[in-house]
């Protein structure tokens, strides 16, 4: 047989005499054939010589390997060249074990059915080998997207220090989340170590404070838009030269913890927040301004409606001091910053707003600000304040005078806020009301009608164009619906003794009862279920203004009123009202005590009339004058909603 060179392949056949013949399919070197014996020197010593290895069987082409057919080894082979195909060679894995070496001393070794080493490379070069120190990474493929990363050939790696803090404790080098200051580097600065391990960064920890500023900006700005948007009042911060920030900062912290369960925090914040407004190196200005309005409107809804009243009067002698009032105060303090002179604007308003809420709910104070004059510009719509698109400002002479000038001009969602709660002013500027056809009861009556008739289409509602909750229209119409019940109620035939025990957020007022539903009677009603109904907006009610709560239970008042008659025409719908009440109310509970006060009261009423219309059914004089058919249809409706508003009771006050 033909002898073949070192290059042809070989196949793992035994030699002629018995031994075997070492095959390129092992993990060793194959040796070349020769006809004389070859010597070594092993130690010094001459070794054994051996004869020559026999001719080997050469490994089949993949062709013959397919067909399992004898190929003659050559390249390319017979079969090949005479089927003129191509005749590929390729070694074979068969019989390989892997490293013959103990688990225990090679760490490295692989299983039976691993593929044979790589024999390129040396294994130093290769960093996925276990234990083997990692190489260099070229620089421009990590320092090119984050320069914080610190490359292997550098001198000793380390995290990026710790950013100075501001005074409010957030980070003064990030827009993003706050950061504790024990905590290392944020999640996305990464390092490269010369070391085997990869250092593992901790997520960062945020403290009481910074997640309370969080919440602020989450569940409480959107329904008093005057504070700076979170993006502007962080760089503000992060410059360092508004030391005014730092009082608006305490109350954020205040405000935000109402939202959470910081527990005895919320009293320290409320301190700290009242001690920095009152020390006497506060600047009188703007920002203090601000810092006191959000108190106000946390302690009136945490049930210290006296402290807020005392805070109220120090605000707006304060705004008015400083010509909070006047036109120019937004573009002598705004810095040239248009987000900064809007947020001035807002300040002034939304104190105006809330001055008039108070005024309106509790019906102790007298709406100071109304009587006050001021030509401060009109807000922007919420979106360009928040992305500081801020256009020109309009102002209230522009929005008086829109029907008749002709100019065609649409006015923010804030400025119908501020025209709703103008009616309520003008309302309880008024004279008394003695009866039920008296002038002053039309007039204002025109002033709640026009509001409604010439709102533009995109504000008849309280969504925006993408579908969103307009929160300042949602104030608007609920303030509106607020006004008619006050105007109305008081000359309607409900008699409100059943519920002069719900007093949480004004004063009982009595109304005689009488025997047919009026004029008044129908808008009383009309007004109260308006407001229920929007209790089911799609967003969460606790983002709603706090002075929801009282509007919430003046329209319970009217609901229980009417459910206390005896005879209910609509008592599914009734059922449906009452129960959207009540559910509000609950939810609202679990940040504002106000309203846990009131939802207590609603409930406390709606049990007592249950007991009230189950006593007056067991006692016969009560079905004199009924025929029998009223009388079984009456029973089964009384039944009816007596079983289910007392499961739902018992729902809601089990409920977590």
């Amino acid at each position: 047989m033909e002898t073949f060179s070192p290059e042809a392949p070989h196949s793992s056949a035994a030699s002629t005499n018995g031994s075997p013949a070492v095959s390129s399919d092992s993990p060793g070197t194959a040796t070349s054939s020769s006809s004389n014996a070859f010597s070594a020197t092993i130690d010094g010593r001459p070794s054994q010589q051996h004869p020559a290895p026999p001719p080997s069987v050469p490994a089949a082409c993949l062709a013959c390997r397919g067909k399992h057919l004898k190929c003659d080894g050559n390249t390319p082979c017979s079969r090949c060249t005479s089927s003129a195909t191509e005749c590929i060679y390729v070694a074979s894995r068969r019989g390989y074990k892997g490293p013959r070496r103990n688990a225990a001393q090679n760490p490295n070794k692989r299983h039976a059915s691993s593929s044979p080493p790589y024999s390129g490379p040396t294994v130093e070069s290769c960093p996925m080998m276990l234990g083997h120190t990692p190489v260099s990474i070229p620089a421009p493929s990590l320092s090119a997207f984050n320069p914080a990363i610190v490359l292997p050939e550098q001198s000793p790696v380390s995290y990026a220090p710790t950013p100075a803090l501001n005074h409010a404790g957030l980070y003064r080098n990030s827009f993003a989340s706050p950061l504790d200051s024990n905590t290392m580097a944020p999640p996305n600065t990464m390092a490269l170590t010369t070391s085997s391990a990869i250092p593992h960064v901790q997520p960062p920890v945020t403290t009481l404070a910074e997640r309370c500023f969080d919440a602020f900006y989450h569940y409480f700005h959107a329904a008093h838009p005057f504070v700076l948007p979170k993006e502007y009042f962080l760089r503000l911060l992060k410059e360092g030269n508004t030391p005014g920030l730092n009082v608006v900062m305490a109350a954020i912290r205040y405000i935000g913890s109402l939202f959470l369960d910081a527990g005895p925090a919320k009293a320290t914040y409320l301190e700290e927040a009242i001690r920095q407004c009152y020390l006497p190196t506060t600047t009188k200005d703007g920002f203090l301004i601000q810092a006191l309005l959000l108190i106000i409107i946390g302690l009136d809804g945490s049930c210290q409606q006296e402290k807020a009243r005392e805070l109220l009067a120090d605000c707006e002698r304060f705004a008015i001091e400083i010509d909070l009032n006047k036109r120019q105060f937004a573009s002598l303090h705004g810095h040239g910053n248009p987000v900064v002179e809007e947020s001035w604007r807002r300040t002034w308003w939304d104190l105006f707003v809330c001055d008039g809420m108070i005024a309106g709910v509790h019906r102790i104070t007298n709406f100071l600000l109304f009587d006050i004059q001021n030509d401060v510009g009109l807000p922007c719509e919420e979106q360009q304040y928040l992305t500081g698109r801020i256009p020109p400002p309009a102002y209230m002479e522009d929005f008086d005078d829109q029907l008749f000038s002709g100019e065609d001009r649409e006015f923010s969602s804030f400025t119908y806020r501020i025209a709703a709660i103008r009616n309520l002013g003008r309302m309880m500027r008024m004279p008394q009301i003695m009866y039920p056809g008296d002038d002053t009861i039309s007039r204002i009556e025109a002033l709640l009608t026009n509001w409604r008739l010439h709102l533009p289409e995109s504000k008849r509602d309280d969504l925006n164009k993408n579908c969103k909750l307009d929160e300042m229209m949602f104030q608007a119409h609920f303030i509106t619906h607020a006004c008619t019940i006050m105007l109305h109620q008081p000359l309607s035939q409900l008699d409100s003794s059943p519920v002069q025990a719900v007093n949480s957020c004004a004063p009982h007022r009595p109304v005689p009862s009488g025997d047919n539903f009026n004029a008044h009677t129908r808008h009383t009603i009309t007004a109260a279920c308006e407001i229920s109904k929007m209790v089911t907006q799609a967003v969460p009610i606790i983002q709603h203004t706090h002075f929801f709560t009282c509007v919430v239970t003046l329209s319970s008042i009217v609901h229980l009123s009417k459910w206390a008659l005896y005879f209910i025409e609509d008592e599914e719908d009734l059922r449906q009202q009452i129960r959207l009440n009540i559910g509000a109310l609950n939810k609202l509970s679990k940040v504002w005590k106000a309203a846990n006060t009131a939802w207590g009261q609603v409930k406390g009423v709606a049990q007592e009339i249950y007991r009230e219309k189950k006593a007056h059914q067991i006692s016969p004089a009560f079905w004199v004058g009924f025929t029998q058919e009223q009388m079984i249809s009456s029973i089964q409706a009384d039944e009816g909603i007596m079983s289910e508003f007392n499961s739902m009771l018992t729902q809601v006050t089990q409920a977590p």
